[in-house]
């Protein structure tokens, strides 16, 4: 579910993206919520609680999170989630799935996905905006989540939130301790340092929104 506070140039808006929006993305969405809205602009890897005050991070525009396919469309997420982020106190965090649209490439500043074949899906569905728009670029920084605060040596592309859907419910406890780890860096190196965006290339495809 959105944060829909009025974005300006210094703020960032954020998209987290996995399969069907029900496990990875969904839990990435409310660590990083809970995180950016309890901490102070200076200090963005000590938060004092992971509770969702109403206040947002000043230099945070909204928050939301979608699938690259539309299996679980307007579902809630799996219970699985929702009990590993109950048992961390995120107790208030409502979502229903949806796909990811095309309107969301020029809506957010960064799209980030869960892992590499989200990634490349991703990027071809940008590639197919971009090619809709003339070629012009859209808006989003189309990224792998594990870029910041991966445990991959720096020449690898980034860690990837392996997909807990089918497996045993400690995989909810890898996913949240690895998002949770990536939103604290995320935090530090784009919104409080003000890293830019990095340019990719839109690779092509014919694949449609």
């Amino acid at each position: 579910m959105a944060d829909f506070a009025s974005p300006s140039s210094s703020k960032v808006s954020v998209l987290f993206v996995c399969l069907g929006n029900i496990c990875r993305s969904p839990m990435a969405e409310a660590v990083f919520r809970s995180l950016s809205h309890n901490l102070p602009p200076t200090n963005p890897t000590s938060p004092s609680s992971l509770q969702l005050p109403t206040q947002p991070h000043p230099q945070i525009s909204y928050i939301d999170s979608a699938g690259t396919l539309a299996y679980h469309a307007d579902s809630p997420p799996d219970p699985r989630t929702v009990s590993t982020l109950s048992s961390h106190k995120i107790t208030n965090y409502n979502h229903r799935a949806r796909k990811i649209t095309a309107q969301d490439f020029e809506k957010f500043d960064y799209i980030l996905a869960m892992d590499s074949q989200n990634l490349a899906d991703l990027k071809a569905l940008k590639g197919r905006v971009d090619r809709k728009k003339g070629g012009a670029a859209s808006k989003a920084s189309v990224r792998l989540f594990g870029e910041f605060g991966g445990r991959n040596e720096p020449t690898e592309l980034g860690e990837e939130v392996i997909d807990p859907y089918y497996g045993a419910d400690d995989g909810f406890e890898v996913c949240f301790e690895q998002v949770s780890r990536f939103s604290k860096a995320f935090l530090r190196e784009v919104v409080e340092n003000g890293t830019e965006k990095e340019e990719e290339d839109a690779g092509g495809s014919q694949e449609e929104l």
